[in-house]
């Protein structure tokens, strides 16, 4: 009889433990279309619903053919989303946060993930441009120090994109390898 007892006192508080931890997020999902939106209290309603609205509706992908077509968009035209893993809020946040200080740079884009097709292209043409052996040495220390050892975490049209940008910055700005790093 006691073992019954201790037996259920232990499933009760299980249950208990489980409703308890659960009141923000489900531990476990039984209903997959039924979770709580989600909520990103640390940031604005505005910021928040951009970024759903990017990770949602990305339209670049990480092949050759995407970044090849870009030259052939209409100047306009977005690229948005991110195309090699999903975003992440707090990253998103803090790249946001990050390139406030160059807001004075018009080809630094205000957002790294909805950039307009025109400024993608004349990244993307940079990137050909060859360096000096001085700037080559800031860019190359920028792509060994940043967070992906590169300007993305693969060789897809933001590699070629934002590596564009690091020459230029470098070239026209005179950025060191550690100011393209920040970027």
């Amino acid at each position: 009889m006691n073992r019954k007892i201790f037996l259920l006192i232990i499933i009760f508080l299980i249950i208990a433990a489980y409703f308890y931890l659960s009141r923000t997020q489900p531990l476990f999902n039984f209903f997959p279309n039924t979770l709580p939106q989600k909520n990103y209290s640390n940031v604005s309603q505005v910021l928040a619903t951009k970024f759903d609205y990017l990770a949602k509706n990305g339209n670049s992908t990480c092949s050759g053919a995407f970044r090849d077509s870009i030259p052939s968009m209409p100047d306009n035209a977005r690229l948005q989303g991110s195309c090699c893993s999903p975003m992440s809020m707090h990253r998103y946040s803090e790249q946001l946060e990050g390139i406030k200080k160059y807001a004075n740079i018009p080809e630094i884009p205000q957002d790294p993930y909805d950039i307009e097709a025109g400024l993608a292209k004349k990244l993307l043409a940079f990137y050909e441009e060859p360096l000096t052996p001085d700037e080559q040495k800031a860019y190359d220390y920028a792509m060994q120090n940043s967070d992906e050892k590169g300007p993305c975490c693969c060789k897809c049209w933001r590699w070629y994109v934002y590596g564009g940008l690091g020459k230029y910055l470098i070239k026209n700005y005179k950025f060191t390898g550690q100011q393209v790093t920040e970027v």
